[in-house]
C-alpha cells in the first residue's frame, strides 16, 4: 500500500482510471469477437460488424485506453482476416 500522501492520491487516481477504461476495453473486445465470429461463419452482416469493430477501436484510441499503433495493428489484422475469408469463399 502507498505510504506518502502523493502516492495515496496517485493510487486513487489510477484506480478511478482503471475502472473507467475497463468498460471501453470490454466494449472493444466484444466488438472484435463478434466481428471475428461473423467472419468465420461468413454471415451477411459481417461487413457491418467489422466496421463497428474498427469504430470501437478508434474510440478506444480517442479515449486513451489503447495506443494508436495497437489499434492500427488490430484493424490491419481484422481486414486481413476479412479479405482472406472473402477470397476463399
Amino acid at each position: 500500500m502507498p505510504h506518502s500522501k502523493s502516492a495515496i492520491k496517485r493510487h486513487e487516481q489510477s484506480e478511478r482510471r482503471r475502472l473507467r477504461n475497463r468498460s471501453v476495453r470490454s466494449t472493444t473486445r466484444t466488438a472484435l469477437n463478434r466481428a471475428h465470429a461473423a467472419i468465420e461463419r461468413s454471415t451477411p452482416e459481417r461487413d457491418d460488424l467489422v466496421r463497428a469493430a474498427q469504430s470501437t477501436l478508434d474510440v478506444s484510441v480517442r479515449k486513451g485506453v489503447i495506443h494508436p499503433n495497437n489499434a492500427a495493428r488490430r484493424k490491419s489484422r481484422l481486414m486481413k482476416r476479412l479479405n482472406a475469408a472473402q477470397s476463399a469463399g
